[in-house]
């Protein structure tokens, strides 16, 4: 994910939540409304530190917005915290995957073919389901979207240092697929359930309308723009669609923002304001990039500036230079969606060239 340049916002690294008064990865059950709790959990090899697991009471027991990542520190520090508001696992009735990236949907998995729970993801996801469960798949499928972006050596520094394959038992088909945009009941809450595809297909945010509450997911985040392109099986244009879906969230009401990444929000209208405002500066950016010729995506990530702090693409980690590679051809692609650019497969990658300006 790559932190935002706007001015408006406090860096994720420093950003404390209104909930706590503490910095918003703090451990603790954080009461954000009433019947609901926020509790950070903690994420491995990534700079976001932590992952905002929501906690919704009904009179039948726990729903739970994301699960988090399936390591043994993050589940047992959920469990910690579920206690310090008088439940455990065996309360959670359900959870509410907003989509099936690790850090939100593994320990959700888990702990729901532990304790009977029924798991919810969005049925656009079961694509990349379906491909991290092939027992023909011999290497992280990610390897070959980074290839495709241009950045061979990048790939292969990903499969040195974990790129083999997935675990499946961290990636269990859910209990339930959701589809279109539909109301769900929690307890005497009624959440809106919107699909919004972008960061993957088959995102879902949850707003709550009459508590002013929009479960965010990764698709509206407080202090960071959301990752775009870095999803399996890749889609053909995954910066339109998250454009599209963030317009759609617009016409919500606004509401406060309560994010899986950072502090929670006071205005969900404000916020996916900023969003488009930066991709529509990084569109003209990447625009400009191809201008004098062809280039893959991993290219144009080198002349584009990164982090709020607008470092080099070089001076990234491994990790971070195949998000930047990966979201750099997504602007690209939705250039040549909107007929701005053109694009050609080749064994280097794919190269995107600017469509003249006539006149």
């Amino acid at each position: 994910m790559t932190p935002s340049t706007s001015p408006s916002t406090t860096p994720t690294a420093y950003a404390n939540s209104p909930d706590s008064g503490e910095h918003w990865s703090k451990e603790g059950a954080w009461r954000v409304a009433e019947g609901i709790h926020r509790i950070p959990l903690p994420l491995p090899m990534d700079g976001l530190k932590a992952i905002n697991v929501y906690v919704i009471e009904t009179p039948d027991g726990l729903t739970l917005i994301d699960g988090g990542w399936a390591i043994e520190v993050a589940r047992d520090l959920l469990e910690r915290c579920l206690r310090q508001v008088g439940y455990g696992f065996a309360d959670i009735r359900r959870f509410l995957v907003t989509h099936v990236h690790r850090d939100h949907f593994t320990l959700a998995t888990v702990l729901g073919h532990e304790y009977g729970a029924d798991v919810a993801l969005g049925l656009g996801d079961k694509p990349a389901l379906d491909l991290l469960n092939d027992p023909a798949l011999d290497e992280s499928p990610f390897l070959e979207v980074l290839r495709t972006a241009g950045a061979h050596e990048l790939a292969e520094l990903w499969a040195a240092g974990g790129g083999e394959r997935p675990d499946p038992a961290l990636w269990l088909l859910p209990d339930t697929w959701l589809e279109g945009d539909h109301e769900i009941a929690v307890g005497t809450r009624t959440l809106d359930a919107v699909h919004t595809p972008g960061h993957t297909p088959g995102h879902y945010v949850f707003a709550e309308r009459g508590a002013g509450l929009l479960f965010a997911g990764d698709h509206v985040l407080p202090t960071i723009t959301p990752s775009i392109g870095f999803t399996v099986p890749p889609t053909p244009d995954p910066l339109g669609d998250f454009m599209a879906s963030l317009i759609k969230v617009r016409a919500l009401p606004d509401l406060r923002v309560l994010p899986a990444h950072g502090p929670v929000a006071p205005s969900s209208h404000a916020r996916v304001d900023e969003l488009l405002s930066f991709h529509d500066h990084r569109l003209e950016q990447s625009l400009a990039a191809i201008a004098d010729g062809p280039a893959t995506g991993f290219t144009v990530a080198h002349q584009l500036a990164w982090t709020r702090r607008e470092l080099a693409y070089d001076e990234l980690d491994p990790f971070n230079q195949g998000m930047a590679a990966m979201e750099t051809k997504a602007h690209l692609e939705l250039l040549v969606a909107r007929g701005q650019a053109t694009r050609s497969d080749t064994p280097g990658g794919v190269l995107f060239s600017a469509v003249p300006v006539s006149g």
